[in-house]
């Protein structure tokens, strides 16, 4: 399943360009492309506790891969309208699962958490890799245009349907019942903590995984060079994202890993004002380090800092709603200012600006305590 939580909004970074010419999109509205994937996520989100209440966590994690797949299909089919309805619900989808992937994780395979987690964002980061670097080989050399490459990626969530078939003839994994009652998490200063740390995480990622090709091509890369070199900044992710929760949770506190990766991101965004090749693959080497580190440890965060199955849902729902709103901001905002100024630069000092409050609130949420 998690295979392809990433790969339909990754798809749609490299191919913003043959997107926009295509339907004469603004680069505002392209920017709107990914964040309304974000608006939903955070919408959604909030219900996806409820839905797996009502479902079965496994089963609703089936649906929320079904609706994707939907929304894949449907957005190519026709113009904006359809483009903008498919892109929506392709979000709502993935956060059906999203959000009950984590703690199915924690109730079926307790004692499993820290290897399951790494393998969840792991396989979203080399998926999402995958698709940044194939869309566009497959638009082009392939001759399937920008519809059919964004298209071709509903044959691995097909595949993951047929997989997950045993689960739902699995007894309904629920939220343990007994026990404690879930914590508010809304009133907890923690909380809110995991969730903007995870939001300005977001922030980054999706932001840079919208701009960064078409900044690239910008400064003379060729499409196809701009959609390798993203794709290359997510496989180098995998590396952050397998090994940061085996080492987080054999710590009492998180908060000096996030201070490493905090400044690591601040280092390679400011070596992106160089506009020079192998400094460009060097910082970006870093960043993707850090990205894959920082999802792993917001999810991990969402585990480490609660107690119950109830609450680690409803945290995960919080942190993937608030966080979300967060994010959808970054890429449609400057998608806005580079119609408004026309400099990519704003583009870096934005990334900089969630770097030093990613560290900050991730130091916070990194403390040893429970919501």
């Amino acid at each position: 399943m998690s295979i392809n939580l990433r790969t339909s909004i990754a798809s749609v970074g490299p191919l913003i360009p043959f997107i926009r010419d295509d339907l004469g999109l603004s680069n505002g509205l392209a920017g709107f492309l990914t964040t309304l994937p974000l608006l939903t996520f955070a919408t959604f989100s909030l219900f996806a506790p409820a839905i797996g209440r009502k479902m079965g966590m496994g089963r609703a994690v089936f649906l929320g891969v079904l609706l994707l797949t939907i929304g894949v299909i449907l957005r190519v089919l026709g113009g904006i309208e359809l483009l903008l309805v498919g892109t929506a619900l392709t979000g709502i989808g993935i956060v059906i699962a999203n959000v009950l992937v984590i703690p199915l994780i924690k109730v079926r395979l307790p004692h499993k958490i820290g290897l399951m987690t790494a393998l969840l964002a792991t396989m979203m980061s080399l998926f999402a890799a995958i698709a940044a670097g194939f869309s566009v080989p497959i638009a082009e050399d392939l001759g399937f245009g920008w519809r059919g490459s964004l298209a071709s990626w509903a044959m691995f969530m097909v595949l993951a349907l047929l997989v997950w078939i045993p689960q739902l003839k699995r007894p309904k994994a629920g939220m343990h019942i007994g026990g404690e009652k879930a914590k508010n998490v809304w009133k907890s200063k923690l909380a809110w903590q995991v969730t903007l740390f995870m939001g300005c995480q977001s922030v980054m990622y999706f932001t840079l995984t919208a701009w960064l090709p078409d900044m690239l091509v910008s400064r003379s890369w060729s499409p196809v060079e701009a959609g390798a070199v993203s794709s290359i900044m997510q496989l180098v992710s995998l590396i952050g994202s397998y090994f940061a929760p085996s080492i987080l949770i054999k710590l009492k506190q998180q908060s000096g890993v996030i201070l490493i990766v905090g400044i690591g991101y601040i280092i390679g965004f400011l070596g992106l004002f160089i506009e020079s090749e192998w400094v460009t693959y060097s910082s970006l080497t870093l960043i993707g380090l850090g990205m894959g580190a920082s999802l792993s440890i917001a999810y991990t965060l969402i585990s480490l800092r609660t107690a119950e199955d109830q609450t680690t849902a409803k945290l995960s729902a919080m942190v993937q709603s608030s966080g979300y709103y967060l994010a959808a901001l970054g890429p449609m905002l400057f998608g806005v200012s580079l119609d408004l100024f026309g400099s990519w630069n704003i583009l870096i000092w934005f990334l900089i600006l969630f770097s030093v409050l990613f560290t900050g609130f991730g130091m916070a949420a990194g403390r040893d305590m429970k919501i």
